[in-house]
């Protein structure tokens, strides 16, 4: 196998899992139709050839097609594939066969919070000079890359529950055989794959059943939902954190900018630049499974204390006119309020926080979550919903229910200014899991020509 041409190329699993394979040693080339930054910059820094659509005719010649699991049937390039008998793997299966045999895998599962985490996890094995190889789906921006084969055993990998290709419906995370898994929560999500909560805890239970006997399960104490999944069958160790946990857990900030954890009477202290609540339990989380590693929880805790975050969550792009511009990758119901809620402790009662959210996924665009958005938006001062051309249902009707001020706006032209029109010392968090039709830079370079300068 020499060339793997990679569909679906520029989402956030596949296109990690085209580094991998070109570090490899192997030619790679992708096609998608959604091509932007970061991934699409990283994928071009590498030397990895992108072909914009799925146009047949474009389909090059391969030894593999590795298939991305937002591509279906009906899609002119597999279709060719198809049609013309030619190989072809997930890439779930593609990193199990050419990438995890013989590593230690440390999988991080759950609703929320899987791509912070799997950063941390793999940061604190890196500091601790344990080099580990990962594959997350955003880039750290303690590395400069979202995956890399590493120097030992260890592989850090972001485990999603999402089906894993359009011939395979099993949730991607069956395939990577882990030996240290975190559950971080479980929510119903993926409403255009899963009926129920019951049926993506089938598949978390899936999981769980091939983790090793002397493997490890991570889990804050008190979620219902994941206790369920280990009420099915659970054969390894598990390990309890928060209150009435195996590992105590106390903030020493309220906004979460410093905590200790204590295990079985050692305590190690993080103080560091994230806030939330729910980036304390991300942190807890990360210190056990590399301590399941052989990292002491001390040198865990001096690691974690100088993590800086990862693109697009919490991302601060910069302040202009007075105006702070942030991007964050929140699409759930639950992620938009932690994510407000941890800006909220860090600035204080009295800030200006403006949030723009784009309701992008399949979840969100079949209404699933209606009645649950307004409300998850309460803690900012103002709130204002983008209302894309494809969504199925109305966001008006919703806006009428809103606990504070919102606006539904239906032109990135008239967010961008109504943006402009803020008034200084406005913090204005972005929030959507897709590109947003680059209203990020719209916005920034929009107040920076209002002000007559460049954004900083």
């Amino acid at each position: 196998m020499q060339h793997v041409h990679v569909l679906g190329i520029c989402g956030t699993f596949m296109g990690s899992l085209a580094l991998l394979a070109k570090e490899l040693g192997l030619r790679v080339t992708g096609q998608d139709e959604n091509v932007y930054p970061p991934m699409s910059t990283q994928l071009e820094t590498a030397g990895i050839e992108l072909i914009q659509g799925y146009a047949a005719a474009s389909l090059p010649e391969a030894d593999v097609y590795v298939v991305g699991n937002a591509i279906s049937r009906g899609n002119e390039a597999l279709e060719a594939i198809l049609n013309r008998g030619l190989p072809y793997i997930s890439g779930p299966q593609f990193l199990a066969e050419h990438v995890l045999p013989g590593r230690w895998v440390v999988a991080v599962a759950g609703t929320h919070g899987k791509t912070t985490t799997a950063s941390m996890v793999a940061w604190v094995l890196e500091k601790n000079d344990l080099s580990p190889g990962f594959l997350i789906g955003g880039v750290p921006q303690n590395f400069t890359v979202s995956a890399r084969l590493g120097a030992t055993p260890f592989f850090v990998v972001e485990a999603d529950e999402y089906d894993t290709a359009f011939s395979d419906k099993r949730s991607k995370f069956v395939h990577y055989r882990p030996r240290t898994v975190i559950l971080n929560n479980l929510e119903f999500d993926h409403a255009d794959i899963f009926a129920d909560l019951a049926a993506i805890q089938t598949q978390f239970h899936h999981l769980v059943r091939i983790i090793p006997s002397q493997g490890q399960i991570i889990l804050p104490a008190g979620e219902s939902a994941l206790e369920n999944v280990l009420a099915q069958g659970c054969w390894s160790e598990v390990v309890r954190f928060g209150v009435q946990g195996d590992v105590t857990v106390q903030l020493l900030a309220a906004d979460g900018s410093a905590f200790s954890v204590n295990k079985a009477g050692v305590e190690a202290t993080v103080r560091w630049g994230l806030t939330g609540v729910h980036n304390v339990n991300n942190g807890v989380a990360a210190l056990l499974a590399a301590h399941h590693c052989g990292v002491t929880l001390a040198d865990g805790a001096a690691a974690l204390s100088q993590f800086v975050g990862v693109k697009r969550r919490m991302e601060r792009l910069g302040t202009a006119k007075g105006v702070t511009v942030y991007d964050d990758f929140a699409h759930h119901p639950t992620a938009i309020h932690t994510t407000l809620e941890g800006i909220r402790q860090q600035l204080g009662e009295g800030a200006n926080i403006v949030a723009l959210i784009e309701p992008r996924s399949n979840t969100m665009k079949m209404g699933v979550h209606s009645g649950r958005l307004m409300p998850s938006a309460k803690l900012a001062s103002a709130a204002w919903w983008y209302q894309a051309p494809d969504a199925g249902w109305s966001l008006e009707e919703e806006a009428q229910a809103s606990p504070v001020p919102t606006e539904v706006f239906q032109s990135l032209d008239d967010i961008v200014a109504a943006a402009v029109a803020l008034p200084p010392g406005t913090h204005l968090v972005i929030m959507s899991n897709g590109g947003f039709g680059g209203v990020h830079g719209k916005i920034m370079a929009a107040l920076a020509q209002q002000e007559g300068f460049n954004a900083h």
